[in-house]
């Protein structure tokens, strides 16, 4: 059994025990529940929102991270104006504790 999760603007596919880091949720350590767009159980596919009412996956929080360096640079254009800069963005690593149908 596995369910698609929807967090910080983008969907995961998750299964029960798997490690996944996204946008942070949170503080470490506590646990959280989350709605899942869709949720596959072998050949049954719960997708409507009526199939999904009731549906859950619940989500540990086990650590802090960060993303990858993105460094850019802007400039104009014959005026000497010149600007460096970066991101990184914060990520919160989740641990999939378990997926209930509705």
């Amino acid at each position: 059994m596995y369910a698609v999760i929807a967090t910080g603007g983008k969907q995961y596919r998750v299964e029960e025990g798997q490690r996944v880091l996204v946008e942070r949720l949170g503080a470490v350590d506590t646990d959280v529940e989350l709605t899942p767009v869709m949720v596959v159980d072998g050949d049954d596919v719960l997708a409507t929102p009526e199939a999904l009412a009731g549906s859950s996956v619940s989500v540990r929080i086990v650590g802090d991270a960060m993303g990858q360096k993105i460094r850019g640079f802007t400039y104009k254009n014959k005026s000497n104006q010149r600007r460096r800069w970066g991101h990184r963005q914060h990520l919160a690593e989740i641990e999939i504790t378990g997926i209930t149908r509705g």
